[in-house]
C-alpha cells in the first residue's frame, strides 16, 4: 500500500518561487492535473485525506491477497503516456501495460456467452454465433460507433464546455447524430438479438449511467475499445497511481496524504487556498478540485459562493447508481473465469428501474468479475485468485440500511456465483472485505455515495455538467467523474488534459 505525506522539501522551500496550485483529492483526475500543472510551472500540493493516493483507484492488502479497489478497465494508454512524455520519462519503463483478450465476456441468463475483443473476425464469429441476422447491423453500428467517437471524444472531449458559445457550436453535432436517444436506442435500431443489444450498450453501467436513458454519445465506447483496446497494469491499477505519483515527486510536488480539506477558502470572490480540517490554512494562486464535483459545491465551498451550483440546484439533479462490492481470494483458482466477466441477471431493464428509478435492492443482481489473477497471478497467493464481485445498487435515497443488509447481499452473491461460475465457493473463501455505498459517502465523500457523480443524462453533459472551470468563483478548477467529460478512466483523465486551455501559464503569475 502507497502512503505518502510531504516528501520533497523542494516544493516548500523559500527558493521555489513557482506559483502555488492545490489540489483536493488525488484520484487519476487529480494526480493527472497536477502532473500537468507541475509541467505548466507550478508548484503543486496534491492534498489526500485518506491514508493512501488514488481516491476510487485505492489498493489494498489482505491476508496475501492484492485487491484494486475501483477501475480496473484502461484503455487509451496514450492518454498516460502523454503524461510521462511531460516529465521526459517513458511510461512503458514504469508500467507494464497488458492488453487483455477478450476484454470481458458476458454470461447471459440462458447460459450463453458473448466474448468481446479487438479482433475483428473474432467479433464477426461471436455476433454470427448469436444471431446471423444482425452481422451486417453489426457493422453499420460500429460505423456509427466511430462517427460518434470522432465527435464526442475527439472533438468535445477535448475542450472545455465553459460557454454557452461553445455549447452553440456543438448543437448541430448533436443534431446529426441524435444525442436525444439513448445508447440502448441506438443500438435497437441496427441490432435485434436482445443479447447483442445488452452487449453493445450496457457500457455507460461502468460510468454510472442507465443505458435506457444515457445519451446515444456513450455509444462511442464500442469504437474505442475495439481502435485501442482493454489493458490492464501489472501489479494492479494502482500501479498506475503509483507511477503518476513518482512523476510528481519528480517535478518537485507533494502528494499529502493524511491530509483532509475542511473548506475551499474564497475571499472577495476569488479562491485563495484551502483550510485543512486540523486548522491548517494554506494560502495558493489556484485550487483544482478533484472531490466529487457536488460535494465540491455543497460541502467545501462557503454558502453562497455559487450562484450557479446552489445546494437547491444539486439537490434536483440525478446521481449515478451506487456499487456493492465483495472482495474475495480463494483457496484455489478458477482458469475457467475470465479476467473481466458480467453476468447478468434474470431482468436486465426491470433491474434497471429498480436501481435509478424506484430505488430498492432487487431480490436479483447483475454482477461485473474481476479476477485480475487471469494475467498477474503475483495478485494471490501460490495456487490462489483474487477476485471482486461487483453489483450496481441504489444510492443512499433508496431506503436500504446497509449496515444489516450487507452480509445478507453478499452471501447472496456467494452463492449465486457458487451456483454458476464457481463451483464450490463458500469453501474455497479464504479473504473477504465488502464496500457499500456508505463507503462511497463517508470514505469517498460521494453525494448520495453515488460511485460516479451526476448521472451522464444528456441535460447533465457537456456545458449542463459542472464545468471544469468555476463560473462564480475565479482561480478554481474542477476535474474528475463529476465534471466535463465525465466519469471513466479517459473522462477523468482528459478533465486533466483540458485544464491546459483554462489554466494561466505558471510563468505569468510570478
Amino acid at each position: 500500500m502507497l502512503t505518502l505525506a510531504p516528501a520533497r522539501a523542494a516544493a516548500d522551500t523559500a527558493e521555489d518561487r513557482r506559483p502555488l496550485a492545490v489540489v483536493v483529492g488525488s484520484g487519476f483526475g487529480g494526480l493527472a492535473a497536477a502532473v500537468r500543472l507541475g509541467a505548466r510551472g507550478y508548484r503543486v500540493q496534491v492534498l489526500e485525506r485518506l491514508e493512501q493516493p488514488g481516491g476510487r483507484a485505492a489498493v489494498f492488502k489482505q491476508d496475501g491477497f492484492v485487491f484494486d479497489a475501483g477501475p480496473t478497465i484502461i484503455t487509451l494508454p496514450s492518454l498516460f503516456e502523454e503524461l510521462w512524455t511531460l516529465c521526459g520519462r517513458r511510461f512503458a519503463d514504469d508500467v507494464d501495460l497488458r492488453p487483455l483478450d477478450p476484454f470481458y465476456r458476458l454470461v447471459f441468463p440462458d447460459g450463453s456467452t458473448f466474448a468481446c475483443s479487438g479482433d475483428d473476425a473474432a467479433m464477426r464469429e461471436e455476433v454470427l454465433r448469436l444471431n446471423a441476422g444482425d452481422l451486417d447491423g453489426y457493422a453499420r453500428f460500429l460505423e456509427v460507433s466511430k462517427e460518434i467517437y470522432g465527435f464526442a471524444f475527439e472533438q468535445l472531449g477535448q475542450i472545455p464546455f465553459n460557454t454557452l458559445g461553445t455549447m452553440a457550436k456543438a448543437i448541430p453535432g448533436f443534431v446529426r447524430h441524435r444525442a436525444d436517444r439513448s445508447v440502448h436506442a441506438l443500438v435497437r435500431r441496427y441490432i435485434k438479438d436482445p443479447r447483442l443489444r445488452i452487449a453493445f450498450s450496457f457500457h455507460p453501467l461502468f460510468i454510472g449511467g442507465n443505458p435506457f436513458r444515457v445519451t446515444s454519445m456513450y455509444a462511442l465506447v464500442s469504437y474505442l475499445e475495439r481502435r485501442f483496446g482493454v489493458h490492464f497494469a501489472m501489479g494492479g491499477t494502482h500501479k498506475l497511481v503509483e507511477g503518476l505519483v513518482g512523476l510528481i515527486e519528480g517535478q518537485g510536488n507533494t502528494v499529502r496524504c493524511n491530509t483532509e480539506v475542511a473548506r475551499i477558502d474564497v475571499t472577495e470572490g476569488k479562491a485563495t487556498g484551502v483550510t485543512l480540517a486540523s486548522g491548517e490554512r494554506i494560502a495558493a494562486d489556484i485550487v483544482v478540485s478533484n472531490a466529487d464535483s457536488a460535494w465540491t459545491y455543497t460541502k467545501l465551498l462557503p454558502p453562497g459562493a455559487s450562484r450557479r451550483w446552489t445546494p437547491q440546484k444539486i439537490a434536483r439533479a440525478k446521481f449515478s447508481m451506487s456499487l456493492f462490492v465483495w472482495y474475495f481470494g480463494t483457496n484455489r483458482q478458477y482458469p475457467n473465469v475470465d479476467h473481466h466477466t458480467i453476468l447478468l441477471g434474470p431482468r436486465y431493464r426491470e433491474l434497471l428501474t429498480d436501481i435509478f428509478d424506484r430505488k430498492v435492492l432487487a431480490d436479483d443482481f447483475s454482477l461485473y468479475i474481476h479476477r485480475p489473477t487471469a494475467t498477474d497471478p503475483s495478485m494471490a497467493p501460490p495456487g490462489c485468485d483474487a477476485f471482486y464481485a461487483l453489483s450496481p445498487v441504489p444510492h443512499l435515497e433508496a431506503d436500504v440500511d446497509w449496515t444489516t443488509m450487507a452480509e445478507p447481499y453478499r452471501r447472496k452473491i456467494e452463492a449465486a456465483l457458487g451456483a454458476s461460475l464457481m463451483p464450490g465457493l463458500r469453501e474455497a473463501v479464504v479473504s473477504s472485505k465488502v464496500i457499500t455505498p456508505i463507503d462511497f459517502r463517508d470514505r469517498l465523500s460521494s453525494v448520495h455515495g453515488a460511485a460516479f457523480g451526476l448521472e451522464p443524462t444528456l441535460l447533465q453533459s457537456a456545458w449542463f455538467r459542472p464545468h471544469n472551470v468555476c463560473e462564480d468563483i475565479p482561480n478554481l478548477y474542477l476535474v474528475g467523474a463529476g465534471t466535463h467529460p465525465g466519469a471513466g478512466v479517459p473522462g477523468v483523465i482528459s478533465s486533466a488534459r483540458i485544464l491546459d486551455q483554462l489554466v494561466p501559464h505558471g510563468a505569468t503569475l510570478r
